[in-house]
């Protein structure tokens, strides 16, 4: 038993109007009553004047029941069907009892479709489409006009008959002379003789038309075949123009290998000369952005020499200038040099240029002072041991050397070693 077949029964049966609810669960287990009650419907439904024994108590009722059963739908309506199983009243027998039921089913949509097809019919007589049947109009027309010129001519025809027929009468009724049948029968001879003979001429020209047909065809071969030898000794002539041609054709071809190869070189080089004054022009910024750093750089340190410059001089307007013992200690200690326009001033550390003469008091102090905040700034800078060293050994020379006071230091002079940790001299 299968799941569609037991679908199929059940909506079948539906169909056909089983006054019962069957469901799917009903044959699972052997339900013998449900099976005889159906098969009694089904059988009444086919045939309902059959008489069919319904008592199914016991074995031998169920037994004859079945039997009759299967007799009547075998006979009736050539349906086979399996005792065994309809006796089993489970799955199997609703395959059996879906062979009945398929049968009345089939029926019963046969009879709606025909009930339909004669309602559409019925609905289709009164329905009369014009533009389909134009053409059918136009036939029934031609054959309208045609009918009644034939009976015109058959009117007429019938009212010659009494007159034909009297003719027909004497015709018929007047013996045969063998001379008249003679010139009839030579007559027709000829008349196909003559025929015959033009079929003769026909054919003879047709053979005419044959052979001047085929002498054209020859014509044309040999015209065809004149045409092709000429083609080819035109091949085969060499023009006077062409050695010149092909020489020029190779010079062109030579010029344009040139010329593409320095269209090529030209745009490398071109390419290339874009790319260097680009690193040019990069690099002629790069310089004037660095010149005019050290340029507002040596600007801001002029700046501070001369602020600098300008307190030592207060400061030194404001000290006793009688005193002796100042001046000789003055005498004794070494000259500094004095910050000029030709100091060489670069960024942090900047280092003067000067010479070992002595001076006036008051540029000494100056240039003392300015040499203090320098090495300020460069003590700040974060310098190296080794410079600071150097730095302490130039400034021992300086003082070994003669001290002497003089005129002022010009600018010309010598240039005095970079001083550098100048707080060792106090």
């Amino acid at each position: 038993m299968s799941f569609r077949d037991l679908r199929n029964f059940t909506e079948m049966m539906r169909a056909l109007g089983y006054p019962r609810l069957i469901s799917m669960e009903n044959f699972r287990t052997p339900n013998f009553t449900l099976v005889a009650e159906i098969l009694i419907w089904l059988v009444k439904r086919y045939e309902p004047q059959m008489v069919i024994p319904t008592d199914v108590d016991t074995e031998s009722d169920r037994i004859f029941f079945i039997k009759a059963v299967a007799q009547f739908m075998a006979t009736k309506a050539h349906i086979k069907l399996n005792t065994k199983r309809l006796y089993q009243a489970d799955g199997y027998a609703v395959k059996e009892m879906l062979k009945i039921t398929s049968v009345l089913y089939s029926a019963m949509k046969t009879k709606q479709m025909a009930l339909g097809e004669n309602i559409e019919e019925d609905n289709n007589k009164f329905k009369f489409d014009l533009g389909s049947r134009i053409s059918d109009l136009k036939v029934a027309r031609q054959l309208a006009s045609e009918v009644t010129s034939k009976g015109a001519s058959l009117y007429d025809l019938l009212g010659k008959e009494v007159d034909l027929r009297e003719m027909r009468t004497a015709a018929i009724a007047r013996p045969l002379e063998i001379n008249e049948t003679e010139k009839a029968l030579r007559a027709a001879v000829k008349e196909v003789l003559e025929s015959v003979e033009k079929t003769k001429d026909m054919l003879s020209n047709v053979v005419s038309d044959e052979t001047s047909l085929d002498n054209k065809i020859e014509k044309k071969k040999q015209e065809l075949e004149r045409n092709r030898k000429r083609l080819q000794t035109l091949q085969s002539v060499r023009p006077a123009f062409m050695d010149e041609y092909e020489k020029i054709e190779e010079d062109l071809q030579k010029q344009y290998d040139t010329f593409v190869e320095k269209f090529r070189n030209l745009s490398f080089l071109e390419s290339q000369l874009d790319e260097h004054h680009r690193l040019e022009q990069e690099r002629f910024e790069e310089a004037e952005n660095t010149l005019r750093m050290m340029q507002h750089k040596l600007r801001e340190e002029e700046k501070d020499l001369m602020r600098s410059s300008l307190k030592d001089e207060d400061s030194d307007m404001d000290e006793p200038e009688d005193e002796g013992s100042d001046s000789d200690m003055e005498e004794c200690r070494p000259s500094k040099p004095r910050p000029t326009r030709n100091g060489v001033v670069a960024g942090r550390g900047a280092r003067f240029i000067g010479n070992m003469q002595g001076g006036d008091s008051d540029e000494t102090e100056d240039s003392e002072i300015d040499v203090d905040e320098d090495d300020e700034e460069d003590e700040e800078g974060e310098e190296e041991e080794d410079e600071e060293e150097e730095s302490k050994d130039l400034e021992d020379d300086s003082l070994e050397g003669p001290v002497s006071r003089g005129a002022r230091p010009s600018r010309g002079g010598l240039k005095p070693p970079l001083l550098e940790e100048s707080d060792n001299d106090f």
